[in-house]
């Protein structure tokens, strides 16, 4: 680590090992304790002048005890000797008066991670505040060079962030590792009055080196904004909806949530009981890939320190498996798959069509490029959420379009998924390229 984390890897591990060691002397019949510390450095220029110069600096420590059956949780970001034992004592003494759960405690041994592959997840960004100022500057103004419709912008932020972390429990896991996330972003504004739009574009990475160009990420943004301009309401029709790649990850987000143990446990999922079932059309495979170099949500372990590993979630449209922590697979009597904390790098394979094929296959219909509002019911699986994006005739881009509902069920969308793009996105933790579902119901005038 550099010296903007000032506590080094064996630091944390030393003083994760404390937490635990303490715990079992003060009683507790188990415990797991999270240390972490990190760095971050944001800028933002709007309008050639710097507006906001943020530093975070973040640091934490976790402990969950159990007495038997009776869990304890407490955290402090003081790391004294004398902090960390007040948090363990307050942590036992919220257990003696916490109800048995006899779902509670520590993963099984067998299943904690003993391998520790480098993933090459930490890549410092070497930059300080007047560089930052300088690309964040070179970003916005790429936007404004791209087309004079681009009138005014929302700014263009450079970020860095860095940071380290370590757990352990007292079955004998430690394990922990330093990691970077960087991103540029750049958001503008295009046209006058009533016919202003907005819209923007992002890179984010690891290392710094593998994010697009500030001026790309300044070109595709005004080229996004200008595009949404003149745009028209639709009447209200059944037609086929593409969802672009940037948006379509959100389809998978509400999979993720509905095939997760809390949801699952709670019977608060749309998707209840339909493990090896068809979930999805044939066109769709999901993969859960949590190894791959310097990706942004690549671990060797989850965290609960269970080992994680590459798994089909879905195969063929059949729903293959769920996201589960220990506790959540003792209330369904399954056992964890290592995703406490969520999914790892969630992939959905990309099928042979770029965009503009997906466009030409789709013919007709709406091109989603923006989501709005949350109307989503994780229960029923009702969908409904404003949308805004382009009109599509004999397979090619009309004009833009908005003030428009896009509606169905998502059992329903996931059935009708006609095909997925080759335009994969990797901006987060999930990776999709753009999807063509049959038909859905569109709100306009």
């Amino acid at each position: 680590m550099n010296a903007k984390v000032p506590h080094s890897l064996d630091t944390l591990q030393q003083l994760a090992s404390d937490i635990v060691r303490y715990a079992r002397q003060q009683g507790a019949t188990a415990c797991a304790a999270e240390v972490s510390e990190g760095f971050g450095q944001a800028v933002t220029v709007r309008q050639g002048a710097v507006e906001t110069i943020e530093y975070n600096r973040d640091k934490g420590m976790s402990v969950n005890v159990y007495l038997g059956q009776r869990r304890g949780n407490a955290s402090t970001s003081d790391f004294s000797k004398q902090a960390v034992r007040d948090t363990v004592d307050a942590a036992l003494n919220i257990a003696r008066y916490t109800a048995e759960d006899d779902c509670a405690g520590l993963p099984e041994a067998g299943q904690l991670a003993t391998e520790f592959p480098d993933l090459d997840l930490y890549h410092p960004w070497v930059l300080n505040v007047e560089q930052a100022i300088e690309l964040a500057g070179e970003c916005e103004q790429a936007a404004f060079r791209t087309d004079r419709r681009v009138s005014n912008s929302e700014g263009a932020t450079v970020n860095v962030s860095e940071g380290c972390f370590v757990q352990a429990n007292s079955l004998g896991f430690i394990g922990g590792y330093p990691s970077s996330r960087h991103s540029v972003s750049c958001s503008v504004i295009a046209g006058k009055g009533d016919g202003m739009q907005r819209d923007y574009w992002y890179g984010s990475a690891r290392d710094a080196r593998e994010i697009l160009k500030v001026e790309e990420i300044g070109r595709i943004a005004a080229e996004r904004t200008v595009r949404r301009l003149h745009a028209r309401k639709l009447a209200t029709m059944q037609v086929p909806v593409l969802f672009e790649a940037p948006v379509a990850a959100s389809l998978l987000g509400h999979f993720v949530g509905a095939v997760s143990g809390a949801s699952l446990y709670r019977k608060s999922s749309f998707l209840l009981d339909q493990l090896d079932k068809p979930v999805f059309s044939r066109h769709v495979h999901i993969d859960d890939v949590p190894d791959i170099p310097r990706g942004l949500a690549s671990s060797a372990f989850d965290d609960e320190g269970v080992r994680t590993r590459r798994r089909a979630v879905v195969e063929a449209g059949i729903l293959r498996g769920y996201f589960l922590g220990s506790y959540s697979a003792r209330k369904l009597g399954m056992r964890s798959t290592g995703n406490a904390g969520g999914t790892h790098n969630l992939i959905l394979r990309p099928g042979e069509q770029d965009l503009s094929g997906m466009l030409r296959m789709m013919q007709r219909g709406l091109l989603v490029t923006e989501l709005l509002g949350h109307g989503v019911n994780q229960v029923t699986g009702d969908y409904s959420r404003g949308a805004a994006g382009f009109w599509v005739e004999r397979g090619e881009i009309q004009y833009p379009v908005e003030e428009i509902t896009i509606a169905g069920n998502l059992k329903d969308m996931y059935q009708q998924i006609a095909a997925v793009g080759s335009d994969l996105l990797v901006q987060g933790s999930r990776q999709c390229g753009s999807i063509l579902i049959e038909n859905m119901m569109v709100a306009g005038r």
